[in-house]
């Protein structure tokens, strides 16, 4: 027992001088549960409508009026014609369109009930249903305001869902595994891969080659960058044979796109891996902080305009919420650069950051 003891009190004394892990298993609960506890969110929030309402009139103002009184919708566009609406849709810069009938007024004076055409964003099944049943709640509530000066005319929208008409929850699921998988093979492996080098010291043993430090590192992460655009090629290919995922737009610029957050990923394995000061350490650092806030804060499950605002510009860093919103937009929408140079900018001067600093730590660490 006393062998078993001081074995005890020894692995303690060894966590405890370990500051970064000790650190993380600290941390890693409480980040678990404030990150769970705000983003695990079944409701929708701040969706973003635009109107088509080629001839207003009081009727038309004063739907338009109780929809931005709700809090849930923020109306984002009130368009003449529905030619416009493609665009906003592909751009992912509205989520629901709501198209009133010229003389929507004049039908309801007439005891008519007028036309109302619902058309949802459906790419998030489950945030397009709720968001059909928040608008038919509205329309329902105006209904029941001007019931006395109509005689109770019923207005019964009709529903178009856009990108998912069947509201497969593959559609939405696939385009984010893809952030995941890359996420796991390229960030997590390679920092735990490097991590271990570090540790056994065969690091060092390149010091005395003449290959640059930056060479080093491109020597070690090359074939996880060949083996992740190989598993990016697995997983379309399972999208498409398997589960019947709809490939609308370019396939060529859905694999470069991977590329670039494979080399993203890649850059903060090293970063990880340059700062840790064991495996374990960089383990644990890998899974707190890519593999989390990829699950959880990409908008891969839950959509990130249901989140806190203070929670919604924390998502900004996280590369995989660009990349999920690339890859759901060639996959689902069909569009192309034109739409996504901004996602794709971004996650660009993400990947040449990240570069620059992984390379620079690695080279003081080495040298």
């Amino acid at each position: 027992m006393s062998a078993l003891r001081g074995f005890v009190v020894k692995e303690f004394q060894h966590i405890l001088r370990d500051r970064q892990t000790l650190l993380i298993l600290v941390l890693l609960p409480l980040a678990q549960v404030v990150l769970f506890g705000f983003a695990l969110r079944t409701d929708v929030r701040g969706v973003r409508v635009a109107f088509v309402d080629g001839v207003p009139d009081v009727a038309t103002t004063a739907l338009r009026a109780r929809f931005a009184a709700t809090g849930t919708f923020r109306i984002v566009a009130v368009l003449p014609t529905t030619d416009d609406l493609p665009g906003l849709f592909a751009r992912g810069a509205a989520d629901q369109a709501i198209v009133l009938e010229p003389g929507f007024a004049r039908a309801l004076a007439r005891g008519e009930s007028p036309q109302l055409l619902v058309i949802t964003d459906a790419t998030s099944p489950n945030s397009a249903s709720t968001m059909q049943a928040y608008t038919a709640a509205v329309v329902q509530g105006f209904e029941r305001e001007l019931g006395p000066r109509t005689g109770g005319i019923v207005i019964e929208p009709r529903v178009r869902m856009r990108f998912n008409p069947t509201l497969e929850s593959v559609n939405l699921f696939i385009p984010g595994l893809i952030a995941l998988v890359l996420t796991v093979v390229s960030a997590l492996m390679s920092a735990i891969s490097l991590s271990r080098e570090k540790e056994r010291g065969t690091l060092e043993v390149l010091l005395v080659s003449p290959l640059q430090p930056w060479e080093i590192i491109v020597g070690k992460v090359l074939p996880y960058l060949a083996l992740g655009f190989a598993n990016v090629l697995t997983v379309l290919g399972a999208a498409w044979l398997v589960f019947g995922v709809p490939f609308r737009g370019s396939v060529a610029l859905l694999l470069a796109e991977s590329l670039l957050f494979i080399v993203t990923s890649l850059s903060l394995g090293v970063l990880i891996a340059a700062r840790a000061d064991s495996q374990r350490t960089a383990m644990m650092g890998a899974l707190m902080g890519l593999m989390m806030p990829t699950t959880l804060l990409s908008g891969m499950i839950f959509p990130v305009a249901s989140m806190p605002g203070w929670l919604q510009p924390v998502t900004y860093l996280v590369p995989g919420r660009w990349f999920i919103v690339i890859s759901r937009g060639i996959m689902l929408k069909g569009v192309g650069l034109d739409h996504l140079w901004q996602e794709t900018l971004v996650l660009g001067a993400m990947t040449l950051l990240l570069l620059v600093a992984a390379v620079r730590s690695f080279s003081v660490r080495l040298g």
